[in-house]
């Protein structure tokens, strides 16, 4: 069984897109993420600089851009099982 979360969350320092993506995976109840700033990562920001927040499933490779909706989240989660 994997340790790493399967589940990332692209995002940027004070952005409020990203905390309502933060309320959102909190409503779906995600119990696990990785939160990964693409502030001061120069290949991060070249591909999520105007997409974030973007929740990557990193086990199949699939992206939700914003906006999402918890609904949006309990679908990507239960496709992976």
């Amino acid at each position: 069984m994997a340790t790493d979360p399967a589940l990332v969350l692209y995002q940027r320092d004070d952005c409020h897109l990203c905390d309502l993506a933060l309320a959102v995976l909190a409503e779906a109840r995600v119990p696990a993420f990785e939160s990964v700033f693409i502030d001061d990562d120069t290949a991060l920001e070249a591909g999520y600089g105007h997409r974030v927040p973007v929740l990557r499933d990193m086990r199949r490779g699939i992206e939700l851009d914003w906006p999402f909706d918890a609904d949006a989240v309990a679908a990507l989660r239960a496709s992976a099982g």
